[in-house]
């Protein structure tokens, strides 16, 4: 049924290129704390960087859990579904790094992405070594048609100044849910 790869390449890395959504989960250390799972999307949005490196733009929003978990202790899978076409689920584990858009190395990472929505409202890069590739059957994801993104968080930051988005991250964004601390 699954597989084990040795990298991010050829027919996988294609997969993960036409996904227009992608899963993000990571959980703080130890056994409290809630384990996180985040839906994420945008064409532009996801980048494979190399065969065992990825990455993906970070905008604001109501939470910031995955930030806070990769400060602590870096832990995350990204998963990605077939909803189209064969089934198909492929999961990248590694340890992940956010860098805020406050990071002198931001710009540059930003430049990487050829073609992203509006880079105004990113709040940081994350970029993550990936350390597992692997894939499974995804027989029970349904099948669902894909009709484009949405463009609400893009509108969004768009009527926010850079100091609006500051007051923001200050205001919504400082701690995880279980108090941890985001950037």
């Amino acid at each position: 049924m699954g597989k084990v790869y040795p990298e991010i390449g050829g027919r996988l890395r294609e997969f993960i290129e036409a996904q227009p959504v992608f899963f993000v989960a990571s959980a703080p250390s130890g056994p409290d704390g809630h384990v996180n799972v985040s839906p994420k999307g945008m064409r532009g949005t996801f980048l494979v960087v190399d065969p065992l490196t990825v990455a993906w733009l970070d905008y604001h929003g109501s939470g910031a859990e995955t930030l806070a978990h990769l400060r602590e202790n870096g832990r995350v899978t990204v998963m990605f579904c077939a909803f189209t076409g064969p089934p198909k689920i492929v999961r990248l584990h590694g340890r992940g790094v956010a860098t805020p858009l406050t990071d002198p190395g931001f710009p540059a990472l930003l430049a990487g992405f050829p073609d992203p929505p509006d880079p105004h409202a990113v709040r940081s890069v994350v970029t993550v070594a990936v350390d597992r590739v692997s894939d499974s059957c995804g027989y029970a994801v349904p099948l669902m048609d894909y009709r484009g993104d949405r463009d609400l968080l893009i509108e969004w930051g768009s009527r926010r100044t850079d100091e609006d988005l500051t007051a923001y991250r200050s205001r919504k964004n400082a701690a995880s849910i279980d108090g941890l601390p985001v950037f």
